[in-house]
This record gives structure tokens, sequence and C-alpha cells, in this order.
């Protein structure tokens, strides 16, 4: 296979892969609304919930996207540093941006800054967003597929807290933002909340902590029991789906961290909403693919 045609076939996997992903819900994200939906007790929160699976089901039979608003795409990439395609990733996901916008077809959402112009193609300054991690001694890909709906993004914010606020400041903050603008991100939700010692490590941990798989915890013990009570004390305010009152708000809290400046403590906050379009994909340098986040999904 000629590098050219290693390009092509990299792009169209991708590119079909994002079209996929908006229509198409995680596994782990679809068990745990089903979990979900069976303890509601109200009518109003069963049909919501009816709601969004006739939804996911005609979304399905009519191959379209599960939410119209299909986000501004941001790609987190793992790259193997024996990839053959490395030097030419950034084209490859803005070219499959491209392709994606019409295949899907996915509504157009880049608009730039100070112009006010929407592009178009849903390829714009910096966007789509590209998060690097190399990862040394491989030759495949790992490519996480986000789209960032309007509604997400709304209730993202972040702050640096004096030390002294400490552990029950990042409650207080999270708490204080959940049940002022969570309902503007489509419950039931999963939070993601970044630690660490200034508000850019906090705001792109929070964002990261969106991408781990429902049902894991953090590997620190104690914030895996930071995650359980969030979660515990986020689910008895009771925001319910749709945010129309239930038995639960969330579909998880995950926290990441990194270590902190001793003078300062920072906290993130991300949000994901119901339809929770997270995607991971797996490449190889043969330009076979895995999807790992939807099992035996053919794109």
């Amino acid at each position: 296979m000629t590098k050219e045609e290693m390009r092509e076939k990299f792009i169209d996997i991708i590119a079909r892969f994002t079209v996929y992903s908006g229509k198409h819900l995680p596994d782990d994200v679809h068990a745990k609304l089903t979990e979900l939906r069976k303890v509601e007790t109200s009518d109003m929160a069963k049909i919501i919930y009816d709601a969004m699976f006739d939804n996911l089901e005609m979304a399905k039979d009519l191959d379209r996207p599960c939410c119209q608003d299909t986000g501004v795409l941001q790609y987190f990439v793992q790259v193997g540093t024996g990839f053959p395609l490395i030097d030419d990733i950034e084209y490859c996901l803005q070219e499959a941006v491209k392709r994606a916008t019409v295949l899907g077809p996915l509504r157009h959402n880049a608009v730039e800054i100070f112009d006010e112009k929407n592009t178009g193609n849903n390829v714009g300054t910096r966007i789509p967003w590209i998060d690097w991690e190399v990862i040394p001694h491989s030759d495949e890909v790992k490519i996480y597929v986000y789209m960032a709906g309007g509604g997400c993004s709304l209730p993202g914010t972040a702050k640096v807290l004096m030390p002294l606020e400490g552990y029950e400041g990042i409650v207080k903050f999270v708490f204080d933002q959940v049940t002022s603008y969570g309902i503007n991100a489509c419950p039931p939700l999963l939070i993601g909340i970044g630690i660490g010692g200034s508000v850019e490590v906090a705001a792109k941990l929070s964002k990261k902590a969106l991408l781990r798989p429902l049902g894991t915890h953090n590997p620190n013990p104690l914030a895996a029991e930071l995650e359980s009570k969030i979660e515990a004390g986020l689910n008895a305010i009771h925001i319910g789906p749709g945010g129309l009152s239930g038995e639960n708000s969330v579909m998880g809290v995950h926290i990441e961290q990194a270590a902190r400046h001793p003078a300062t403590l920072a906290v993130g906050l991300s949000t994901g909403c119901w339809a929770h379009r997270r995607a991971v994909i797996k490449i190889n340098a043969a330009m076979e693919y895995e999807t790992i986040s939807h099992k035996g999904a053919k794109i």
C-alpha cells in the first residue's frame, strides 16, 4: 500500500467512524441509560427515558444523528512513534471531518471567532481540536472521537481555589455549577472533574475524564472515594432525566488529577449529556481498525 493509499484509507475510516459515533451511543453509555431507566418511578421520568430510547431507535432506523447538535469535533490522539502516518494525522483528521460533515450529515458548527462566520464544513481555526499523546515503541494509533455539543459545553468551567478551601471547596464548586447550569447539558449527566495546580491543567483533565468508560474508577483510592461520594450526592438532588426530576442525576463522576503547586488548588468541570458521543477506535500500521467503544460495529 502506498503512502497516498494509506492516507486515503485512514481518512475514510475516521470519516465513517465519526459519522457512526454521531448515530450510535457507545456500549457503556447505552447500558447505563438502560440501567437508570429501570429504576425510575415517576411518570414524567419514564416518559423522558422512553423518548430517549425511541430517539435512539429512530436514529438507527433512519440512519441519522441521535442528536441534531453534532457538536464541534474533538479528537484525542494516542499515536505510536512508529505509526506510518504520524506526520499526516492532523491533515487526515481535518479531511475526515470535511467528509463526515457531508456523509453524516453533521450540522455546521464551526464559527470563527471575531469573524463570526460559520465555515460550513466543521473545520476552522484549531478545529477539529486535536489533543496529542505520543506512545513510544508502538506502530498503532488510538483515537477518541468526541462530539462536544453546545449543551454539553455550557456548564463547563474551571477555577483556581485557595489551598485552604481544600477538597470541600472542590465539592462545593462542582455542586454549585451542576445545580446552576447542569440542566443545559441534558441529564443524566456524565461529570468530568480535573484537579491540579493551574486552571488549564484542571480544565484539560476534566475533559479527559469524560473519555473514561462508565463504571471505571480513579486508581487512587481517595480519588475513587470522592468520585463515589459526589455521584451519590448529585443523585440525591434528583435532577432526573431532562432535568425534570427523577431518581438519578448522573451516569457517573470521573476525576483525573495532576500534582499541584503547594500554593494553588485548581478544579475544572466538564459535562457529558445523556447522548454522550464518545467513541474510540484503534488503527494499526496496516490500516486495519478495531472499534473499541462500539464492539462489533461495521463502519
